[in-house]
């Protein structure tokens, strides 16, 4: 026997089953949320400043208390020896050079070269009148000149066809 036989259920109109089904749909165990929002995000930090400091001026290794342009052309010399020590020439010099050339150098108080000229130079060797040229400018800083403030001084370069040299102020003589 069925016991749902007595009952008889109309014909229950479609809209009404839908909206229970709508409503029993509605109904969850957890509360639906609506999606995140998406979190501002915030600027970039502004760029750092860019602090450029100023170039590294090299002080000079000693000073040269010399009162002539003539006793600081010594200082200058054995400045020069100190710094290209693997380049000069040890004892006489041969009777016959490669090039002799004579330049002229201005040192600033600090010790920097200021300018360069030659009062007798090697033409026909250009090559060696490039290097002594280059050898004087890395040489820098020379002993600053504090009695004299700026200074022209003038040395004569001897130079061995093997790329040595002597600087007529500290020469060894020749044979």
């Amino acid at each position: 026997m069925n016991i749902f036989a007595p009952l008889r259920f109309k014909q229950i109109p479609l809209h009404w089953v839908a909206g229970v089904a709508m409503i029993l749909a509605g109904c969850t165990s957890t509360p639906v949320l609506p999606p995140p929002a998406a979190l501002p995000v915030p600027p970039p930090p502004p760029p750092a400043p860019v602090v450029v400091a100023p170039p590294v001026v090299a002080a000079p290794s000693y000073v040269s208390n010399a009162a002539t342009a003539r006793d600081y052309r010594r200082d200058a010399a054995h400045h020069l020896y100190e710094r290209n020590l693997q380049r000069v020439y040890r004892g006489k010099m041969p009777p016959l050079l490669y090039a002799v050339g004579v330049l002229q150098v201005e040192v600033d108080g600090k010790g920097h070269v200021t300018s360069t000229s030659w009062m007798r130079a090697p033409h026909h060797a250009p090559e060696v009148m490039a290097e002594i040229e280059r050898t004087v400018r890395l040489a820098e800083p020379y002993p600053a000149p504090v009695r004299l403030g700026r200074v022209t001084y003038t040395d004569t370069w001897l130079w061995h066809k093997s790329g040595l040299f002597q600087l007529d102020t500290l020469t060894e003589g020749q044979l």
